[in-house]
């Protein structure tokens, strides 16, 4: 575990250093993204391969699109609806005021469905890309640490996904006011993420749906909510991960309590 988070940390830091620092890259730019967050994939093939050569019998890499469709639809429509319970809690408590164009002014109009629609296809198709970072932390690092408990592991996990993430505050991928708050608040937003990212795995048996549902989060949700909390109404990263907080927290409490109904 040990050789997977070095080379899971010190390859992707280093190459942000090298893309941003000597290349001259922007945050945003794909060919400093894709190397990065495709690295703890490629640690998890060296450990699995050729360090404790246990192999990827236990991966997840099979699709499972028969036994666990189910699970994929819950990964594909939980970041929109995520995305619009924060919108709504945001209405609610005045921080922001929709412009709602659609049938009677009560909906969206539809260049905002087309948008979101587009959103959600992009998601899908940039899975793969996205199991870059589920087949290392998920499907490797999460199972071995507490014997797999699944809320210790899932916490811990997202914590140390959170950390990994750190150096991209500072480079200009997200800019927060205060960076201190801003990290501490991403970091309970990673951890709330990972918990409902372990119970898509656990339950479907595939990485792949993990991955579908961590693209719509970067596709789908974020980029909703920045494009209507942020760059719309002006509250900023902070205000936007905050927020989305609540509805995270929620799906994860529910979580909590189905499995432990589940086991009793």
């Amino acid at each position: 575990m040990s050789v997977f988070l070095g080379l899971s940390f010190a390859g992707t830091w280093l190459w942000l250093l090298c893309a941003r620092g000597l290349l001259g890259l922007s945050a945003l730019h794909p060919l400093l993204q894709l190397p990065a967050f495709t690295m703890p994939a490629l640690a998890a093939v060296v450990v699995r391969r050729w360090v404790t050569r246990e192999g990827f019998a236990d991966a997840g890499l099979r699709l499972r699109l028969r036994e666990a469709w189910r699970y994929y639809l819950l990964a594909w429509i939980g970041p929109p609806a995520v995305a619009g319970c924060t919108l709504g809690l945001a209405a609610a408590v005045g921080l922001w005021h929709p412009d709602l164009s659609g049938p009677g002014g009560v909906l969206p109009g539809l260049d905002q469905v087309l948008s979101l629609l587009g959103l959600m296809a992009a998601a899908a198709i940039l899975t793969p890309v996205y199991c870059g970072e589920e087949f290392g932390w998920t499907s490797y690092l999460r199972p071995r640490l507490f014997r797999g408990a699944p809320v210790p592991s899932a916490v811990v996990t997202g914590l140390i996904w959170a950390v990994w993430h750190f150096p991209l505050a500072f480079i200009g991928y997200v800019d927060f006011s205060n960076v201190l708050v801003g990290l501490l608040v991403w970091t309970l937003s990673f951890q709330l993420q990972e918990v409902i990212l372990v119970w898509l795995y656990t339950r479907s048996g595939t990485i792949w749906v993990p991955s579908l549902a961590h693209a719509g989060n970067n596709m789908v949700l974020f980029l909703v909510l920045g494009k209507a909390l942020d760059d719309g109404a002006g509250l900023g990263p902070v205000w936007l991960t905050a927020l989305s907080a609540v509805p995270l927290a929620a799906v994860c409490w529910w979580i909590v309590v189905r499995e432990r109904g589940r086991r009793n």
